[in-house]
């Protein structure tokens, strides 16, 4: 744990000093006390810190690939991993051996430091007080609070036990509350959760003046500070996020009357988050938005996408490295059905002859270069609404039709009510959140253990004892 510190607060101190490039500094004060005095004393230097967390979370090691596009997705059997393939360690569960040891690591070092950042943040916007008006600090403060609940979320989903057996009093992890480079508590996973419901709790409140309520998702340029708050609020924690993830976080309890409520309450939005149209799906070839952008609750903005798409999804990637299913697989997921709107524009043959099969598009980049949904990468959907209400129905004709309403906007007809709904929901995890990072945890909350192989026809037992780190486990 003591090595993983140092590296975490080297983290926090660069994360500093990408906000300012100010050097004339008072010799009397130290450096970072300067640099911290600076930052609050203006409201435009508190947003900077603030929009630097968000740039941290939409990095590799989080949001920006491994928590989306690849480690957890790998994990999920999303992917063909022979064994000629870079990854084959990670597709098969050898969690202590590289590049799986590496990766996990390198995700739990970013995602611990980015909450210290945030708790830096939340102490020194107290610190600082007057800088910015009152009702703008409850949202920033909300949004802080809220992106911590999110990162220890993930964390325990990937680290720590299958929530809904006996484990759930097992230890699991800790819970960092403050920005001090102490070594805290392993928590019982029960215990963990009440922190997470509360930051969650504290975000909605403080989020009660959220423009977002009134105004929706974008209704300002943001060209000043003034304006900020109103411009592209599903790329912030705003107050439907936090309902949202509530829901999430509920679900994975097994409270179903508050993911229900919870969940119901953005769909009561479902104005603001508005589905994907065809004239999107299929008939724009040239600049599609393949990741269906304006459902988007919320999502972050990885600037270093379409580099990681070249890198891992693109079709002149050799067999050896690319990430894509095989093609039975793939087949099997969509049902043949190119009438979906998420097999038809994400998943095509290459017209180049590279590949004889399917590969992934759907971050793959568009020709007009100011769409606002570039470099996107979606976290929260209303889909995902939709399906929480469907599996916390007390009916279960009900919660097809919430079902149906996800299906209708994917262009698919709809299912019978007799139709079984943890059948079709698990079917619809597959369809709707390839490269996402969401199956792997939905596989877990339902202690799926076998499910079909990424790399052949045969089923394979999900290893979910994901380890934590060796920087982590030696010094406790």
């Amino acid at each position: 744990m003591k090595k993983n510190f140092i590296k975490i607060v080297a983290f926090v101190a660069l994360t500093i000093t990408v906000f300012t490039s100010c050097k004339k500094f008072l010799d009397v004060q130290p450096e970072d006390k300067v640099l911290e005095t600076q930052l609050f004393s203006t409201k435009l230097g508190v947003q900077s810190v603030l929009n630097g967390l968000y740039i941290n979370l939409a990095k590799n090691e989080l949001y920006g690939d491994q928590m989306s596009l690849s480690t957890i997705e790998i994990l999920a059997q999303r992917y063909n991993i022979p064994s000629t393939h870079s990854l084959t360690k990670m597709a098969t569960y050898v969690y202590n051996e590289s590049p799986t040891n590496t990766r996990l690591e390198s995700i739990w070092t970013a995602a611990y430091a980015n909450i210290l950042n945030i708790n830096a943040f939340l102490e020194n916007i107290e610190k600082y007080k007057g800088a910015v008006d009152p009702s703008t600090e409850a949202i920033f403060k909300g949004e802080a609070l809220a992106m911590r609940a999110y990162l220890h979320f993930d964390l325990l989903r990937l680290y720590g036990p299958r929530y809904s057996t006996v484990d759930s009093t097992k230890q699991s992890l800790p819970y960092y509350e403050g920005s001090k480079s102490s070594i805290n508590p392993l928590l019982p996973a029960n215990e963990y959760m009440v922190k997470v419901l509360k930051d969650l709790s504290d975000a909605e409140n403080l989020l009660q003046a959220d423009p977002i309520i009134t105004g929706g998702v974008n209704t300002a340029s943001a060209t000043d500070v003034a304006d900020f708050l109103k411009s592209n609020r599903n790329l912030r924690f705003n107050y439907y996020a936090v309902k949202g993830l509530q829901a999430r976080v509920y679900l994975y309890r097994g409270n179903k009357i508050g993911a229900s409520q919870a969940a119901k309450v953005v769909i009561a939005a479902v104005d603001k988050f508005k589905w994907t149209t065809t004239a999107n799906a299929l008939n724009e070839k040239v600049n599609p938005d393949r990741t269906f952008s304006t459902e988007m609750i919320f999502g972050v903005m990885n600037t270093q996408l379409y580099t990681r798409y070249t890198a891992i999804f693109d079709p002149s990637v050799a067999d050896a490295s690319i990430l894509a299913p095989l093609p039975a697989r793939l087949a099997t997921v969509y049902e043949s059905n190119d009438n979906d709107y998420r097999y038809n524009l994400n998943w095509q043959i290459p017209s180049t002859g590279v590949k004889s099969y399917r590969t992934f598009y759907k971050y793959a980049d568009v020709v007009d270069k100011t769409k606002t949904f570039r470099f996107t990468i979606p976290l929260l959907k209303i889909s995902e609404m939709y399906y929480i209400a469907a599996e916390t129905e007390p009916v279960a004709a009900d919660g097809i039709n919430y079902l149906n309403v996800v299906r209708l906007n994917r262009n698919l007809i709809n299912l019978l009510p007799t139709a079984v709904i943890n059948t079709e929901l698990q079917k619809e995890y597959q369809k709707e959140f390839f490269g996402e990072g969401q199956l792997f945890f939905y596989y877990k909350r339902r202690n799926i253990t076998s499910v079909g192989n990424g790399s052949s026809t045969a089923n394979i037992i999900i290893n979910y004892a994901v380890p934590l780190p060796l920087s982590e486990s030696q010094y406790r």
